[in-house]
């Protein structure tokens, strides 16, 4: 099954969070938070403005994105968990290389 957004929506993946601390500390699955790094998996067309123009999103497919703890709606869709917010829940596109 494929699944396309509406409007300013943005489907997230979360992005897997390190295993071990920087200090070599390993984190058992109980202490770990959710990430709040994901990447962009779907996108909708865009919001309207008052004169009924679509105003395209900033993010697009393929971006890694910071986003708020709470931020979005959690689904399940063909087995894989993904968040489903408005484009103003995001915070940032991530570039350049991780360390």
């Amino acid at each position: 099954m494929s699944f396309k957004p509406l409007h300013d929506r943005v489907a997230v993946e979360r992005v897997a969070e390190e295993e071990k601390t920087k200090g070599g500390i390993i984190i058992p699955d109980t202490a770990k938070e959710k990430p709040s790094e994901g990447k962009v998996i779907a996108v909708g067309n865009g919001s309207r403005n008052k004169d009924g123009k679509v105003t395209p999103l900033d993010v697009k497919v393929g971006d890694r994105v910071l986003f708020g703890k709470w931020s979005g709606t959690e689904v399940t869709i063909d087995g894989n968990k993904i968040l489903i917010m408005q484009e103003t829940d995001i915070l940032g596109i991530v570039t350049g290389a991780r360390k």
